[in-house]
């Protein structure tokens, strides 16, 4: 399997020029990857102060950051999941678009276990969770929070996926997050494929230092800061 993760931190002030910079490193990103991650509400950014903040940037699943991503899965054939605050009727969730190799919209993940910054806008996500077989192997969905979820961690030991797509706004805690990451899915069999965004946001200071992960090693990582494309291939 061939896959990249992609670190960005989005403007909130531009949200449309934010997806126009995330599109363009994804069109890096997908060549010569069969399996794309971008971070957790990549294009908005993930601290706001209200519900009423969060519904001024959400979407639809088909809405404007899928269409900017669809045509670029489906033309290098590569999946691509990717973080975005999903708009569904009344209701809010902190979700994952997964765009197959045709560019189809092929399901939404949304966020199971949500964190302090979800609770005040965030519905619970009831999409449950889904392994997807592919030509290149298969992948499950968790965003950020869900790695410290035992029934996420549970349906990983069980379901065998070969690689987990992890879009996430991973906080900094004052220790590196690698150890932290490979400490939770390391025995599972599964290449963590991790997409974070770093600096502040509405305060919060973020870690950076996505990585792609495989049991005790990191095969691909990226510094505390700044936009990376991170690339790697196993087995």
């Amino acid at each position: 399997m061939r896959a990249a993760a992609v670190q960005f931190k989005a403007d909130k002030d531009d949200v449309a020029g934010s997806r126009a910079r995330l599109t363009a490193l994804t069109a890096d990103a997908v060549v010569d990857s069969d399996l794309v991650v971008l971070p957790e509400m990549a294009v908005s950014g993930y601290i706001f102060p209200d519900r009423d903040a969060v519904a001024a940037v959400a979407e639809d699943p088909r809405g404007p950051t899928f269409q900017a991503l669809s045509p670029l899965a489906r033309g290098a054939r590569s999946w691509v999941v990717c973080g975005f605050a999903e708009r569904a009727g009344d209701r809010l969730f902190n979700s994952a678009m997964v765009i197959d190799g045709a560019g189809a919209l092929a399901f939404v993940y949304r966020k199971t276990l949500l964190f302090d910054a979800d609770l005040h806008w965030a519905a619970p996500g009831d999409s449950g969770y889904r392994r997807f077989a592919t030509p290149f192997g298969s992948f499950g969905v968790g965003i950020c929070m869900d790695l410290n979820d035992p029934r996420f961690l549970l349906w990983v030991w069980r379901k065998r996926p070969d690689a987990l797509a992890f879009p996430t706004n991973w906080v900094e805690e004052g220790a590196d997050v690698w150890p932290y990451w490979i400490q939770r899915v390391g025995g599972s069999g599964a290449v963590l494929v991790a997409a974070n965004t770093y600096g502040e946001d509405g305060g919060v200071p973020f870690s950076g230092r996505s990585a792609i992960v495989a049991g005790d090693r990191v095969l691909a990582g990226a510094p505390a800061h700044g936009d990376h494309v991170l690339r790697a291939r196993w087995p």
